[in-house]
């Protein structure tokens, strides 16, 4: 298998209003679908992406109201990056102080400038101006690479390039880039040595991350591969978007490995996409109670473009 890069990168949120007005409002992504965690319908599952939710466009939250902050710490995925135009910075600086971010430059890492910063829930995000031939002269077209901090790396890089099929492709410091098959910006991840305590996983962390695979069948080869090396792996779920597996990597980070179909528009359409609640069959009869216990959100309509 050669995987094509990220899927998706899934997180926690506190307030669910004010996750989606950020990551609409500020960042201009689209909100793909609106439904709930598939192990816990009393609470949203919100993704955000481009137009049509493409692999490698989606972040993804569970909103938690009242829920306890969490800590970046090794054994977690500790920023999330998003790839910008790289004549877009200073849009992008002005557009952040005007939602009231504070945001951080950072020069030259692999080449390419980026802005940091926190979300409204204290996960760390990034800007990073790279050329990925972006329909928009400023919109967010994917991911950039996100950061790994990891213990011991070395067995992290063994499944990464082993099965899941990246190559290393440049060292930075203690910080070393992985490429898939992918030809985008999504396709790379950084590996990077931490000897910090272990994150804990709440409001405001990344929850797990998610390895692009084509098809059911290039994912049973890869779960095959994955239990021989003796990890333990989910068997198939399906989420209605995609199918998925779940195991931990040996440094205590969550992966999954999601099919790119069959998508988002299985049950809206490209203009409709996020503007109701979908919820899978096995919850549609309790579709009133569900919708009683969720907060009441309003949604909007603008894009960074």
């Amino acid at each position: 298998m050669r995987s094509a890069g990220i899927h998706h990168i899934t997180a926690i949120a506190g307030d669910p209003q004010r996750n989606l007005d950020f990551y609409t409002e500020a960042l201009g992504l689209r909100l793909v679908k609106r439904t709930v965690n598939f192990d816990d319908p009393g609470s949203y599952h919100f993704y955000f992406g481009d137009n049509v939710g493409s692999p490698g466009t989606i972040i993804t939250f569970f909103p938690w109201p009242g829920a306890r902050r969490g800590a970046r710490g090794s054994g977690q995925v500790t920023t999330v990056s998003f790839a910008v135009p790289p004549n877009s910075m200073a849009f992008w600086k002005e557009r952040l102080r005007a939602n009231h971010v504070i945001a951080e430059e950072i020069a030259g890492r692999f080449g390419n400038n980026a802005l940091r910063f926190l979300d409204p829930d204290g996960l760390q995000l990034e800007l990073v101006a790279q050329d990925d031939r972006s329909p928009s002269e400023r919109a967010i077209p994917g991911f950039a690479a996100p950061t790994l901090e990891v213990r011991r790396p070395d067995q992290t890089e063994k499944l990464l390039t082993e099965i899941l099929g990246f190559e290393f492709v440049a060292e930075e410091n203690n910080r070393r880039r992985f490429r898939g098959s992918g030809s985008n910006v999504s396709a790379e991840i950084d590996l990077v040595s931490s000897e910090a305590g272990f994150g804990q996983i709440a409001v405001g962390t990344v929850h797990h991350i998610a390895f692009r695979v084509a098809d059911d069948e290039e994912q049973f080869r890869v779960r095959e591969q994955l239990v021989a090396r003796g990890l333990n792996v989910t068997p198939v779920i399906d989420r209605q978007y995609f199918h998925s597996i779940y195991f931990r990597e040996p440094n205590g980070i969550l992966f999954e490995i999601a099919t790119d179909g069959p998508g988002f528009l299985i049950d809206e359409s490209a203009d409709e996409l996020g503007e109701t609640l979908k919820l899978p069959p096995v919850y549609e009869p309790n579709r009133d109670e569900i919708e009683r216990v969720l907060p009441t959100i309003h949604l909007h309509h603008s894009a960074a473009s």
